[in-house]
């Protein structure tokens, strides 16, 4: 059933390609279709070839402390992604995109697909990503693929959550990293869900 879900959203996505997209999300991609839970989300490019970002999302320079560039990896054995791998993990029934941020951030917009789990509280939900709670913490022979975000390459709460998750058990193989976040999301024109 999960692989003809995701065979009619792809068609879906394939049906809403227009040759007037000026903006594709790649050559051959003008727009994808995502399930979220309030049913299917055209993720596409703004095709205002004079937009910009504004506000926070304009921002260069953060102060450091709280906002460092974070590394590229936040642990070892974790697969740091773009764009594009972010957009077939949503695609892929079997995975969770988990949006890492609290949840003021989240409710200001998202990534169309994305969970919001927040670092502070990943540990104790778990559960939903495919671990099965024991007496010592959590058991993760199970763990769903996962991808967390934050608010790009400044932001520390999707690496902290990764690495708590590892320390509780979750296998580092089975997590990806979108480190570019919600920045270069909006930086490049893609959909964003939920915005205030």
């Amino acid at each position: 059933m999960k692989r003809l879900v995701l065979a009619i959203t792809l068609l879906f996505a394939a049906s809403v390609g227009r040759a007037d997209v000026t903006v594709g999300i790649t050559k051959d991609m003008p727009s994808v279709a995502v399930q979220t839970p309030g049913g299917l989300v055209e993720i596409n490019r703004i095709q205002d070839t004079e937009n910009e970002i504004k506000g926070e999302w304009a921002k260069t320079s953060r102060p450091c402390p709280d906002f460092c560039i974070q590394p590229f990896t936040p642990a070892e054995g974790v697969t740091t992604i773009g764009e594009l791998e972010l957009i077939a993990m949503l695609q892929d029934p079997e995975a969770v995109v988990v949006d890492s941020r609290t949840s003021d951030w989240f409710q200001g917009g998202t990534i169309p697909g994305a969970v919001n789990i927040p670092y502070t509280f990943i540990l104790d939900q778990l559960g939903q990503l495919g671990c099965e709670p024991d007496f010592d913490g959590w058991i993760c022979d199970s763990a769903k693929p996962v991808a967390l975000f934050c608010n790009g390459i400044w932001c520390g709460q999707s690496p902290t959550a990764i690495r708590n998750m590892i320390e509780a058990g979750y296998p580092a193989d089975r997590i990806s990293y979108y480190r570019g976040g919600m920045q270069v999301w909006r930086m490049l024109g893609l959909t964003v869900t939920g915005e205030d």
